[in-house]
């Protein structure tokens, strides 16, 4: 495909994905799969990495590499839309569903967010109802091959229903909490929720005219 086919049938499925309501506002569509991150990609050591989850639950747990790869996957076509305006279309993931995995150690009565904890201290927060919806994912696979290191290998969170930046790369650990704590964008300037069909980018809160 030329560079100007690329285009026009991105113009075309653009403009489709628009009437069916299926590009979110503010949206661009793309074929590729742009790697945005704030900061280096970490190295991996298999042999030592491990999972973790702590907080409000009913039991503080880890899991290695081994553990984690032996548990129940389910395989899950989504779309992905980065706030900075990209948004990519029937990408397919293969990882643990999120509520499944609650169910292996229990969560507190009093959990009402799950803090992502990922390499270089990044962290990013949603409310726990969101991250029990059936798409959400500790995902290692995509497109059938595991996940480069650039879109988070060995393992991200996948959070269809908001912009990418909640989908945290180089997981490490879980917290749930009785209380929000907002994450590294989070406290500079994004929004707090993130739903890209209301297209909350940024904390107006934040911004100065």
């Amino acid at each position: 495909m030329s560079i100007l086919d690329d285009i026009m049938e991105r113009r075309r499925q653009e403009a489709s994905a628009r009437g069916a309501g299926r590009l979110p506002p503010g949206q661009s569509l793309t074929f590729k799969f742009p790697v945005l991150t704030y900061g280096p990609t970490p190295p991996v050591n298999l042999e030592t990495w491990d999972l973790r989850v702590f907080g409000e639950v009913k039991a503080e747990k880890r899991w290695t590499w081994e553990q984690f790869t032996a548990l129940p996957t389910t395989t899950l076509t989504c779309d992905l839309h980065c706030v900075t305006k990209w948004s990519k279309f029937d990408t397919l993931w293969e990882g643990v569903r999120f509520r499944d995995f609650v169910e292996l150690f229990g969560v507190s009565d009093h959990a009402r967010y799950v803090i992502a904890h990922c390499e270089h201290g990044y962290t990013t927060n949603l409310p726990l109802d969101i991250m029990m919806d059936d798409d959400v994912l500790l995902t290692y696979k995509y497109d059938g091959k595991w996940l480069e290191p650039d879109h988070g290998f060995p393992l991200r969170t996948l959070v269809p229903k908001r912009y990418l930046w909640k989908s945290a790369k180089w997981l490490r650990a879980l917290e749930f909490s009785a209380t929000d704590k907002p994450g590294f964008w989070e406290r500079n300037g994004y929004h707090n929720e993130g739903d890209p069909f209301k297209e909350e980018r940024f904390d107006r809160r934040s911004l100065f005219f």
